[in-house]
């Protein structure tokens, strides 16, 4: 197999992060991967809020319940549906941020803002938009380590063809 599947193999949510911030360069390289996402019919109905103020990322935790890597994280970026986008491009979107920061050297941990109207005030959303995923990123600290929950579940378990019952 070659390194670039290698690396999708591998790729974990890391929730410990060095406590430096992160460099320009990179920061400017991983929203220049995320700008090229795909999406449905190229329409990039999305947008990004870079959060690294240690307050306003203290209020954007109020917005889920599994929060805590962004507050361990030097930055957070939020994803921001615009008007007519979909759930989908912004999951490929999220992805493409944490493989990119993996190429990078950086770590990343996906958040879901349950209470996403509270999301869109802390953040300053325009009506129509909707803010309910995060992306934290930073250098992964020493004491990451491996992956806790590396395993998965036997292919058997997850294939179905033609149907499910099939």
């Amino acid at each position: 197999m070659n390194e670039r599947y290698q690396s999708i193999l591998s790729l974990r949510a890391i929730r410990e992060f060095e406590p430096r911030a992160i460099r320009e360069v990179d920061l400017e390289a991983l929203l220049e991967a995320a700008r090229w996402t795909g999406s449905s019919k190229n329409r990039q109905n999305w947008s990004f809020i870079v959060v690294d103020d240690p307050e306003q990322k203290d209020r954007l935790c109020d917005a889920g319940d599994f929060t805590d890597p962004i507050r361990n994280a030097p930055a957070v970026i939020c994803l921001v549906r615009e008007p007519d986008g979909y759930e989908f491009d912004t999951g490929r979107l999220a992805q493409n941020i944490m493989l990119a920061a993996d190429a990078l050297g950086m770590a990343s941990c996906p958040i879901t803002l349950h209470r996403d109207g509270l999301a869109a005030e802390v953040l300053g959303l325009p009506e129509g938009r909707r803010c309910r995923y995060a992306i934290a990123i930073g250098y992964p600290a020493p004491s990451s380590g491996p992956a806790k929950f590396g395993g998965r579940k036997p292919i058997e378990e997850l294939i179905h063809h033609n149907r499910y019952d099939g």
